[in-house]
């Protein structure tokens, strides 16, 4: 079966830093491309940053730039969402998700969210 098993969510508080872990199985991992999305309460979901798994590229959203870092570790069959200086409106569930490619907005696997709840 297919699996994106998201972790690290919690709360912190604003300015801290949290380190999400998106272990995946049950696909071909360097096949997809691995993206972390957000939704906050009345929100849309919105993709945060993506990461190429052949090579390693990422793209990444303006939300992320400067604060938040993908990353990859193949050998795991992980991808990682650093996040850094976090505000109050970074609150929202988080989820990873698998994609033929970072450059199309279409989803081939979606996982589960974890929570992230950043305090003021």
């Amino acid at each position: 079966d297919v699996q994106l098993q998201a972790s690290g969510g919690g709360l912190v508080q604003a300015g801290g830093s949290l380190r999400l872990s998106c272990a995946a199985s049950g696909f071909p991992f360097t096949n997809y491309d691995i993206g972390w999305f957000r939704q906050a309460p009345g929100k849309q979901r919105e993709v945060i940053s993506c990461i190429r798994t052949s090579d390693g590229r990422t793209y990444d959203a303006d939300s992320a730039k400067g604060r938040f870092s993908i990353s990859v570790d193949n050998t795991k069959r992980t991808v990682y969402l650093q996040m850094n200086s976090l505000k109050p409106e970074d609150t929202a569930f988080y989820y990873c998700a698998a994609k033929g490619s970072c450059e199309v907005p279409d989803v081939n696997f979606w996982g589960q969210g974890t929570l992230v709840t950043v305090s003021s």
